[in-house]
This record gives C-alpha cells, sequence and structure tokens, in this order.
C-alpha cells in the first residue's frame, strides 16, 4: 500500500513540473496554450493503473507586433542596406504605413513599411521613389531582416517578389497574393 502512495506522490511530482516547466521557457516568440478536455469514458467495474492528466498543448499563433525602437532600426537598417546607403540617410519608417507581425507557423516575423528619407540624402530621397516607395521585410526566428522593394506591385500587371503567407495577409487586411499595404 505504501508503494501505491509513493508512485502516486512520485507521479503528481511528475506532473507538477511539467506544468511548471513553459512557464520559465524564456522564449521570446509569442504563443498560446489550448488545454485539451479530458477524455471520458464509462464507468468501469475492474480496476485501472491511475491515469495522469495530459498536458496542454501548443497552437501556433500568427500575431500583430508592436514596433519598438529596435525593430524599427534594424528595419531601417535592412531597408538602408537594400539601397547601398546608410540608415542615417533615412529619419524613420512611414506613419500609417507599418506592419509588425510574427507567423509562428513558419517562425518567420514579418514587417511592411515605406522609410522616410532624410531631406539631407537625395540618394535616399530617389530610393523611396517608385518600386522602393514601399519594403516587405521578413526575418526567420534567429535570423536577419532582409528587405525587398515592392512598390510597384500591382501596377501594370507587376506580381510581388515574395510570397507572404495568407495568415499575414489576412491579419493586415491585406489583399490576398499582395504584399503592401492596401494604400502605400
Amino acid at each position: 500500500m505504501a508503494s501505491k502512495k509513493l508512485l502516486a506522490l512520485a507521479a503528481a511530482v511528475a506532473c507538477g513540473s511539467v506544468a511548471f516547466s513553459g512557464c520559465s521557457s524564456g522564449q521570446s516568440r509569442p504563443s498560446a496554450s489550448v488545454s485539451k478536455p479530458a477524455e471520458t469514458s464509462a464507468p468501469s467495474t475492474t480496476p485501472s493503473a491511475p491515469t495522469t492528466p495530459s498536458a496542454p498543448t501548443t497552437a501556433p499563433v500568427t500575431e500583430n507586433l508592436t514596433v519598438t525602437a529596435a525593430v524599427s532600426a534594424a528595419l531601417l537598417q535592412a531597408g538602408a542596406e537594400l539601397n547601398s546607403l546608410q540608415s542615417s540617410d533615412y529619419t524613420g519608417l512611414a506613419p500609417g504605413e507599418t506592419y509588425y507581425a510574427y507567423d509562428a507557423t513558419t517562425s518567420t516575423y514579418w514587417a511592411g513599411a515605406a522609410l522616410v528619407p532624410s531631406p539631407s540624402s537625395m540618394r535616399a530621397q530617389v530610393s523611396v521613389q517608385d518600386d522602393g516607395s514601399y519594403l516587405l521585410f521578413s526575418r526567420p526566428a534567429n535570423g536577419a531582416w532582409t528587405a525587398q522593394d515592392v512598390g510597384v506591385t500591382g501596377i501594370d500587371g507587376s506580381v510581388c517578389p515574395v510570397a507572404v503567407p495568407p495568415a499575414i495577409l489576412a491579419l493586415w487586411n491585406w489583399a490576398p497574393a499582395t504584399c503592401r499595404a492596401p494604400n502605400s
């Protein structure tokens, strides 16, 4: 009898440590937990081994994120590198035209933005015209940002050079198979 109590206590401790291990994972990737409902069965008249509750499962989440100063600086840097310029050739990201999200299905961060050129940089002012008027950025979870000119996408039949996941397009309310903000 004592061994059954000891076994039950060990099982409870193991379940508790599994449940609490997710609380201190330190991961910065957004996720949401979805608990499965416990399965039920008809009562049995034969004795059975004790069961342990199942651990919650984690479902992938695609969500909008806040553009922090660090993210803004990284996007400016990637956009400047695309144009062989310095990030100081730009003053920031255009207000109202910046989007930022994480797609857990592909473990990729996505951003869309228009860069604001510095009045003292003629090359930056030229870079934000036409195709450079809007940029699409992507970054694998542990990688660097890359930028792509997409400003004329959809004009005169031009197609998007990047396949943006449909979940990101839906999240940002962009038309399917596009890669820039509707009014950019």
